[in-house]
C-alpha cells in the first residue's frame, strides 16, 4: 500500500503518454497558443511566465503539436532566411524553433515564417531554463 503514489503516478505517464503529454519527464513545458500569440512556461509545475509571441504569418505554418527539445544554438543565424539572427534557438521539430527576435513590435501577433518568436530576454530566459532542466526534460506544445 506503501507504493500506491507511484503506482498512481506510473498510470497517468502510461495514460498522457498516447496524448503527447509527458507530464512526468518535462519539468519545463512551452505551451504556445497560436490562438492568443501567447506563450505560458510551466517550470516544475508552476507557471513562471506568460510571454507574447509571433507564430507563422499568412502562408506559412507553425506546426501544432507537443515535442521535447532537440537541440540548442545560442547565437544560430537561419540557413533559409538571408541568414537572419535566431539568437536563443531551442529546435524541437526540424528546422522549427523558439528563439529571440530583434522585431519585438510585432510580438502577439504573427509574423514568422513558421518558428515560435520572443522577445530577446524571454528567449534568453528561456534557453537557459532549457540548458538547467535539459532537453529531455524541456517540452514544446503548440495548440491553436
Amino acid at each position: 500500500m506503501k507504493n500506491l503514489p507511484l503506482v498512481f503516478a506510473i498510470l497517468a505517464g502510461v495514460v498522457l503518454a498516447p496524448f503527447g503529454g509527458s507530464a512526468l519527464a518535462a519539468s519545463l513545458t512551452a505551451n504556445v497558443s497560436l490562438s492568443t500569440q501567447t506563450m505560458t512556461v510551466i517550470h516544475r509545475g508552476r507557471v513562471i511566465a506568460r510571454w507574447p509571441v509571433s507564430t507563422a504569418r499568412r502562408g506559412k505554418i507553425t506546426p501544432t503539436g507537443s515535442w521535447s527539445a532537440k537541440w540548442l544554438s545560442r547565437n544560430h543565424r537561419s540557413s533559409r532566411y538571408n541568414n537572419a539572427p535566431m539568437p536563443y534557438s531551442i529546435f524541437y521539430n526540424g528546422n522549427y524553433a523558439v528563439h529571440g527576435t530583434y522585431d519585438t513590435k510585432r510580438l502577439g501577433r504573427p509574423a514568422s515564417s513558421g518558428c515560435v518568436r520572443l522577445a530577446p530576454a524571454n528567449a534568453a530566459k528561456l534557453f537557459a531554463l532549457t540548458q538547467a532542466e535539459g532537453l529531455k526534460n524541456t517540452r514544446i506544445n503548440v495548440r491553436y
